[in-house]
Order: structure tokens, then sequence, then C-alpha cells
């Protein structure tokens, strides 16, 4: 039996703890004993660099895990004889993140400092997140090679810390969500959002030619003109950058040396592909490494931490889950959040009297589909069952309770 098959036919384990404390117990401790549990300590931790892949939230999001969670996972680790490090790598979007330098400014702010944490962050994908390790995918249908924050490669352990929710284009955030898409460059987040290559807004472009210096492929040419207001308030004529899609091989890295974010990425692919690209590149990160994965499904927000914002949680909190199998842990996760009730004034309640209102009616299976029901255009199913095509995991688990 390949492996393959087994991981298709034997249930993975996922331990559960939900989130009830008395004197003696903190939600932190019980972390730490249900990961335990779980048996991180298989791992042999001895002086590995620990890489711990978490999302450190936008400026203005206020849903992201507290950094408390993350200094039990290092502390774990560190107890075990691990050097943690938190890491993320830089978003594709403009926002509080698109650089190290203002990433790790975000992390700060948002609490992830080594003071709290007891580690430090080191953005995975560098500066301008052009730096990246490829890395051949076991099995991938739809990317042969996937571009992996270099730090996230370089570590010799992976641990997932997962803020579990929903979202608004893969249909749910959890492990793989956290890993594939967030541990892709941003070369490696517009190959999984694209299956179209960027382009130039001129009126963002101040002619510098940096994304002319990094194509390998001579593609970008600076024959359009456009007009540039000058500090003293005169104008002048530039030479602004066009990309040549006939030769263009959609890699990013344009987009990873623009100062201006003047060279923007086609969100043009479909859904489902999306979500099998996610799990190829966790594929990626997870292969011939010891991994472990951690999720919390707290604060189930209708939305990605990415946002500058957060809507209110669509369901009631669940509790904290753990596992070495990414799909299960996934899978886990999704029916938990599926067997609460709604929360009322959510945009799952709204979404779903939008519905209503427009006469769609929804079969058995999807009315109790929460995530179906707050993004219908979205279609999670495809992310579980392309992982466990690849060989990633399986959606069968035994769920195990710590109490």
């Amino acid at each position: 039996m390949d492996a393959m098959e087994k991981s298709a036919s034997t249930p993975a384990k996922v331990y559960f703890t939900n989130l009830r404390t008395h004197g003696r117990e903190s939600q932190l401790d019980k972390l730490k004993r249900l990961i335990k549990r779980a048996g991180i300590g298989q791992i042999d931790f001895t002086n590995k660099f620990v890489a711990i892949k978490i999302h450190f939230g936008e400026l203005g999001n206020l849903s992201f895990l507290r950094p408390n969670y993350a200094r039990a996972v290092a502390d774990v680790v560190k107890e075990l004889g691990g050097k943690p490090f938190l890491t993320d790598c830089n978003t594709l979007y403009v926002g509080s993140r698109k650089n190290a330098l203002e990433h790790i400014d975000c992390a700060y702010q948002n609490g992830f400092t080594p003071y709290a944490t007891g580690c430090h962050v080191i953005i995975a994908d560098g500066l301008k997140g052009t730096d990246e390790a490829l890395v051949p995918v076991k099995n991938g249908e739809y990317v042969k090679e996937a571009k992996i924050g270099q730090a996230l490669m370089d570590a010799d352990i992976v641990i997932s810390l997962t803020h579990f929710k929903g979202h608004e284009q893969a249909g749910f955030g959890g492990c793989m969500k956290n890993l594939g898409m967030g541990g892709g460059s941003r070369a490696g987040k517009m190959e999984q959002h694209a299956a179209g290559k960027p382009s130039v807004a001129h009126e963002k472009c101040i002619g510098c030619r940096a994304c002319e210096r990094i194509c390998a492929h001579d593609a970008i040419g600076f024959e359009a003109t456009r007009e540039r207001e000058l500090p003293s308030g005169k104008t002048r004529e530039i030479h602004v950058a066009t990309i040549d899609h006939d030769r263009c091989v959609g890699c990013g890295r344009c987009i990873g040396v623009c100062n201006q974010d003047a060279i923007e990425p086609g969100y043009d692919a479909a859904v489902e592909v999306l979500n099998y690209k996610i799990a190829e590149y966790t594929q990626a990160i997870v292969q011939d490494r010891p991994c472990f994965h951690i999720s919390l499904a707290i604060d189930v927000s209708p939305n990605c931490d990415c946002h500058a914002e957060n809507d209110t949680p669509i369901v009631p909190d669940v509790g904290m889950f753990a596992s070495f199998d990414p799909v299960a842990i996934d899978q886990a996760c999704i029916d938990a959040v599926l067997a609460q009730p709604a929360m009322p004034d959510t945009e799952l309640t709204e979404s779903r009297a939008k519905l209503e209102a427009a006469g769609v009616h929804l079969d058995e299976e999807h009315a109790h589909d929460h995530f179906y029901v707050t993004h219908p255009d979205t279609d999670w199913k495809s992310m579980i069952e392309h992982g466990e095509k690849i060989g990633l995991g399986t959606n069968k688990y035994e769920l195990i309770e710590v109490k």
C-alpha cells in the first residue's frame, strides 16, 4: 500500500479540548497540555530551528490569535530543546504587511514582540517578498515548483498555529490556508491567486525601472508615458512600465520589487483552482520534514485576518485542536463549526436572509453549511478533497477529547 492509499484509508488522530477552565488551569495551560497529549514530544526538537507559522493580523483587525497563544507553543518547543521563531510571508496586496519592515512593525504593534512571545519574528520571504525557495511539489497537478519563503524552508521543523475562521475566497481559513497561502512568497501568492499575468497601474509608476532589472524574460518595456507632478508643482513627462503578457511567465517578482505598488496581480483563478493550489503549496512546505498543527476555532470571523477590520464571529467559540495531519485538523474544525448554531446579527445570518430574499433555495447540504451560506461563491470542499488526492492527509479522523 503506498503512502497516498494509506493516508486515505487510515483515520488520523485529532485532539480537541474545549475552552472551559477552572482556578487551577488557564486556557494557555490547557493548550500546552493538549499539544503534549497530541504527541508533539514525538518530534526530536533538540537544537532544531522551529518555524511557528502564524498570522500576525492586519493593523485594525482584532480577531487574530493573541500572542499569548504563540508564547505557550514557543515555551513547549523550548522545553523540548528546540529553537522557535514566529514567521509569516509578506502579502501580495497593499496593506501593513507588504514588506518585512512594515510586517515586523505590524507584528510588534499587535503584541508579537520577543518579550511577549519568548521568541523572535522572522519574515520568511525577506525584505521585499522575493527571498524564496523553489520547492518541487510531490504529486502536484497545478503547481510543479512552489515558491516558498526561504526562512520557512530553512527551518528543521514547522508548526502551524492557526486561527480557524471563514474566508471570502477559500471558503474557510484553516491549517492549509495558513501554511499554503501564508507560506508562499509574494510570487507564490500570485501563482495561487492568479491564472493570468500582472499589469501596471500607470498612474502609480514613477519609471524607476526596478521591475525591468529583475525581469528575466525581457517582458517589461517603458514606451508608454505619463505626466508626473514634481515636488515643485511642475510636471514632466516620464516613461512608465508596461508588461508584455506574451513574454511574461507570471513569476510575480516585479510585484515584489515595486516600492510604489504600481504592479498589480490579476486575481482571476477559479475558487476551486485556488484551493487546489493552496493544498499543493501546503504539501511543498510539510513534505520530507517533521510538522505539527494547532488550530484554534475561536472568534470565528467570516473573513480572513488580512482585513484591516474584523466582523463579529458567525458562531460561538468552539475550542482548540491539534494533529499531525493538516487535512484532518481542517476537516475536524469544519465539522465542529458547522455543528454550532449561527450567531444572530452576523454576516452569516445576513447572507442567509439575502439568499432567501433572492429566492435561492438551499438544499439540505448547503442549508447547514455556514461557510457556503456566508460566501456562496466559494467551495471549501475542493481544498479538502485535493489535499487527500495528493497524499497531504485524510479527511477521516478520530476525535480525541482532552478534558
